[in-house]
């Protein structure tokens, strides 16, 4: 089973989410991020506290290039999805604005 980042890893993975979300989704009260078999799911906190789940990234040993999978709403799951950039990985930053974009009604993400 693949293993999740270290603690401090995933401590800083927090932190650049929620900075990013800061900087840029306004819409957002903060980001949570949860690890599993190497995987960080990551969910959107409303101002109004509603949870909306936004995306997975895929731990695949490197801090700043994660694999990125949309959650798809009318699947109830994850799906891997490529950035805008066209590539199925990037930065944690670029995955975030890319599922925001989506789900926060910004195509210009």
């Amino acid at each position: 089973m693949p293993k999740n980042p270290p603690e401090s890893m995933q401590h800083h993975l927090r932190q650049r989410l929620n900075a990013r979300a800061s900087e840029r989704w306004p819409q957002l009260a903060r980001v949570r991020v949860r690890f599993r078999a190497g995987f960080a799911y990551v969910d959107g906190e409303l101002k109004d506290g509603e949870q909306l789940p936004l995306c997975r990234l895929r731990f695949a040993g490197v801090l700043h290039s994660w694999g990125f999978a949309l959650y798809l709403a009318s699947r109830g799951g994850y799906q891997d999805n490529v950035l805008p950039s066209g590539l199925p990985v990037g930065s944690p930053e670029e995955c975030l604005d890319c599922a925001c974009g989506l789900y926060l009604d910004s195509p210009a993400a």
